[in-house]
């Protein structure tokens, strides 16, 4: 187990302290919308949800009433209800849809040593603390992140498929996008987890939208869809929610440098018009563009809103440490993501300009 040792990080004794320097912050998006389920101990680590399902729909297609066939299908819809004199009608069930999600316990745990609680000018523990809170946000976030790249519900720009991935990101792809979430009943959304006005965080209302979370190395060609709004010219800029870089029709485009590309996966950058980001010079480095609406995704955790911060200082004697020579900082915590409807949702894979 690595520990923070006195002669670990240089010292500044004897020069003159300047300022500790801020630290890069990981920025959190996917997490600022979806259902979230806190839950409790002692009822095991295995969530279900269910779903009842109108007539009409299946399984592959639990959002739409009406299947792919010849004929007046909405016309059928009706004709298919219809009832006789003094007859009475066939009794029929309710089709129903479960998803189940699994629980995963994730740590994050710093260690030093008496000698820097002791003899060390800087607040090692305080900074260990700090450092705690963001990194468990951010495995939450890349668990996320995670659980989405992997639907099912896939557009490749350009191609049929990661490896023929050739182009950016368009305004037809994300009409084609929005045609398939209205298809599926997708409802916008209109709340998200934003920073209040007194400085916490909470659930607070945006423009009606499906929040598109991607890359801030497609903020270039955001900026060139046609009809694109930055949020510089909002009329009322306040009201974007943190990260968001501005909106087309009904999408609003909010970026996080964390949600990073897969490296050389496309097709070959060789030719190409115009010119595609490639970190090896050979294939297209691919993003995955997520598209989400009301409640097409979701967050599981245990005592969630109680998760704190761990802190042992050294002196505290045990078998393990018998003269107290360790000091720890830590969190453990309980989380996973669930897609509850992968056809309410939509995952664009694309390139990027190289800008070279």
């Amino acid at each position: 187990m690595a520990l923070q040792t006195f002669t670990l990080t240089p010292q500044r004794v004897g020069v003159i302290l300047g300022r500790i320097l801020k630290h890069a912050m990981p920025k959190i998006v996917l997490g600022t919308v979806g259902v979230n389920d806190d839950f409790q101990k002692n009822k095991g680590d295995t969530v279900k949800y269910r779903r009842f399902l109108q007539k009409g729909s299946t399984a592959a297609q639990p959002n739409r009433f009406f299947q792919d066939g010849a004929g007046d299908r909405a016309s059928q819809y009706a004709l298919d209800h219809l009832t006789s004199d003094g007859v009475t009608s066939n009794a029929e069930t309710i089709l129903v849809q479960d998803i189940t999600a699994q629980l995963n316990q994730y740590n994050v745990l710093y260690g030093y040593t008496d000698r820097t609680f002791d003899l060390y000018e800087d607040d090692i523990p305080k900074q260990m603390t700090e450092l705690v809170g963001e990194r468990s946000g951010l495995i939450c976030e890349m668990a996320l992140f995670a659980t989405l790249k992997a639907s099912t519900n896939k557009i490749f720009a350009g191609g049929t498929s990661r490896g023929t991935v050739s182009a950016t990101l368009s305004l037809n792809i994300l009409r084609r996008a929005a045609r398939d979430l209205h298809a599926n009943h997708a409802e916008t959304v209109s709340n998200m987890t934003r920073k209040l006005p007194a400085g916490n965080y909470g659930t607070a209302p945006v423009g009606v939208c499906y929040p598109v979370f991607c890359s801030t190395d497609l903020i270039p060609d955001l900026r060139e869809l046609p009809g694109f709004v930055p949020v510089e010219e909002y009329g009322n800029p306040a009201g974007a929610v943190e990260n968001e870089v501005g909106k087309c029709e009904s999408f609003r485009f909010i970026c996080s440098p964390e949600l990073v590309e897969i490296q050389d996966a496309g097709a070959a950058v060789a030719g190409s018009v115009p010119p595609l980001k490639s970190t090896t010079g050979t294939s297209a480095d691919v993003y995955q563009v997520i598209i989400g609406s009301k409640d097409a995704w979701g967050h599981i955790g245990l005592n969630m809103d109680r998760k704190s911060v761990t802190a042992i200082t050294p002196g505290q004697i045990d078998k393990a440490d018998p003269q107290g020579q360790r000091g720890y900082v830590g969190t453990k915590f309980y989380y996973n993501a669930v897609i509850l409807n992968n056809l309410q949702m939509k995952v664009i894979e694309v390139a990027t300009r190289s800008l070279a």
